[in-house]
């Protein structure tokens, strides 16, 4: 039989068990953070199927295929009027399907101006986080007037276009976006190379490579994936 000293000791003893922290392996496991699904909007005269390398490089980051979307488009029809109103809708479809709440996306060339419109004009400030630009003619490119006579798109392409001239009124990038542009010096295609980069946006140069090398190129791609993270 247990003296009163001795009940008195076990007592002490259970409590303090039951108050011992719980080890930090049985603590369970954050989650993991959300990711954004990645919507890519490829340039003039292209198609989805221009992403292979970039859509290869996310995968083995860890991005699933249903979170990969390319919307694909008639480029020679108007930015304000056509394309930016039909992507809003893509990605409209985008987060439904996934049920994010924002996407992320990446543009080549034309596809700038395309997404660029939609953030700005469309309402993309609320469901864009990420807007990244590979190449894009986002100041206008000399070379569009080669057939700016028959083609709406290359029209909005040019140098002081009402696209180009209402994309860089005011704030050229509004909202609580994330923004990033990849150029190149030895651009044959956007002319000059310094229509590329943004007023406030992370504005990186990748060397010479011509216009449909970034698409390809290694090092921007991991900068790409790299500023995805951030």
């Amino acid at each position: 039989m247990l003296t009163p000293r001795q009940k008195l000791l076990a007592l002490l003893t259970l409590c303090l068990t039951l108050l011992a922290p719980v080890p930090a392996q049985a603590a369970a496991a954050a989650p993991a953070a959300a990711r954004n699904p990645v919507v890519f909007v490829h340039g003039y005269n292209a198609d989805p199927g221009v992403w292979g390398s970039l859509r290869e490089d996310l995968r083995a980051d860890g991005y699933a295929d249903s979170e990969l979307f390319s919307f694909g488009y008639d480029t020679h029809q108007s930015v304000n009027e056509v394309l930016s109103g039909r992507l809003a809708a893509y990605v409209d479809e985008v987060r439904r399907q996934t049920g994010a709440a924002r996407v992320d996306i990446v543009g080549h060339s034309f596809g700038s101006l395309v997404s660029r419109w939609y953030v700005k004009y469309g309402g993309g400030t609320a469901t864009v986080d990420h807007w990244v630009s590979l190449a894009g003619p986002n100041h206008g490119t000399s070379t569009a007037w080669a057939c700016a006579l028959w083609d709406q798109a290359c029209r909005d392409m040019t140098p002081g276009s009402y696209v180009v001239k209402n994309l860089a009124a005011g704030d050229e990038t509004p909202g609580a976006v994330k923004y990033a542009t990849f150029w190149s010096d030895c651009d044959e295609v956007v002319n000059p190379d310094s229509s590329v980069p943004l007023s406030g946006a992370l504005n990186t140069p990748v060397g010479c490579l011509k216009h449909n090398d970034l698409l390809g190129d290694d090092a921007t791609s991991a900068g790409v994936r790299a500023f995805l993270r951030s």
